[in-house]
């Protein structure tokens, strides 16, 4: 399994449809991240664009999955990049404290 970074472009404005699909494609991400697929979700402040880490066999997989996202008809972008690093203090193991 690789691991991928994928770059999604968000709609100028929201409608009624978007915003009524948030809480299906939330679930759906909550779902992913249990079952250990995406490692790490984000959207940036402005809320344009979001980065979503996660693991697949190919590109082809992971975009795949990407089109199962219940927001995926109104996205503008997305762009599926193999990483070959990938470090974050989640994926550390923990510091010992010897209290």
């Amino acid at each position: 399994m690789g691991l991928y970074v994928v770059t999604l472009r968000f709609p100028e404005a929201f409608d009624e449809e978007f915003v009524a699909l948030i809480p299906r494609h939330r679930a759906f991400i909550n779902n992913l991240i249990e079952e250990n697929i995406i490692l790490s979700y984000a959207i940036s402040a402005d809320r344009s664009r979001g980065w979503v880490t996660m693991y697949g066999a190919s590109a082809e997989s992971v975009q795949g999955v990407v089109e199962q996202f219940p927001l995926f008809r109104f996205l503008r972008q997305v762009e599926v990049d193999e990483l070959f690093v990938f470090d974050s203090t989640a994926t550390r193991l923990p510091k010992i404290s010897l209290n």
